[in-house]
């Protein structure tokens, strides 16, 4: 096995469940209701117990031209591009490091990790993909049961890999984006519940006089807070602000 690859598999057999987890039910609706589609996608439901895949979307075929029915979850870590191999392994020991140190076991199931990387193509093409996990189950250790994993094509929206990743918090969490494996995990910029609520507004196309009236607030303060948004974010604007946001997952 590839060096890199066998380091992502460490991370994972590190974290994972010690025994089998139960995950919930879950229907078509809950699944696209987990999902940010900005362009062509699949999706599957990775065990860590056991590595075994289930629930895989037939549209695996179209974008790697892998048999739903077969894959394997190396066939998939196989497709990507072997420059992006060591950052995404990287990545993993990022979140598993920064799980540990910053968020309680009883809130991870809150959480969706975002990164890209560049993925081979059913014509054997490499494009950059949005990789979304979100967890769904854990042990009774607060290890790693069942996650849902969902890939985006968002080669129509960025060409570049900017190596960062995002964890944006669910059911009212606080939101990490933009965290780059080369800064401590204690000096990442927080983004709040009524930040994270302003910038999807924004990207609705709403002007600060109608999310004040929305967010029943002051337009004084929804001046702060995009002021804020966009220095945490590292943004010069709100178009870049939104872009960033599209790539990442963060609206839907």
């Amino acid at each position: 096995m590839n060096t890199d690859l066998q380091k992502l598999h460490d991370v994972w057999m590190s974290s994972r469940a010690f025994q089998n987890t139960d995950a919930p039910k879950i229907s078509f609706d809950d699944l696209t209701n987990s999902i940010v589609s900005t362009g062509p996608f699949y999706y599957y439901i990775i065990d860590f117990y056991d590595m075994v895949l289930s629930h895989v979307s037939h549209s695996i075929a179209d974008i790697h031209g892998l048999n739903p029915q077969t894959v394997t979850f190396d066939d998939i870590l196989n497709t990507i591009h072997p420059d992006d191999i060591e950052f995404v392994a990287n990545a993993e020991s990022f979140l598993h490091r920064f799980f540990q140190e910053k968020i309680p076991p009883e809130r991870l199931l809150s959480y969706k990790m975002s990164y890209s990387f560049r993925s081979r193509m059913k014509n054997g093409e490499y494009v950059l993909l949005n990789h979304q996990a979100l967890l769904l189950t854990l042990d009774e250790n607060g290890r790693s049961g069942k996650s849902l994993n969902i890939h985006t094509r968002i080669d129509h929206l960025s060409k570049f890999n900017t190596r960062q990743i995002s964890l944006i918090g669910l059911n009212g969490e606080p939101s990490f984006m933009d965290m780059s494996l080369d800064k401590s995990i204690h000096d990442l910029p927080v983004f709040s519940r009524r930040e994270m609520e302003i910038i999807r507004l924004i990207a609705q196309g709403l002007n600060n006089n109608e999310i004040a009236e929305n967010l029943f607030i002051a337009v004084l303060t929804v001046k702060k807070h995009r002021k804020n948004i966009l220095m945490k974010s590292n943004c010069k604007n709100t178009a870049e602000l939104i872009s960033k946001s599209v790539i990442q997952g963060l609206i839907y």
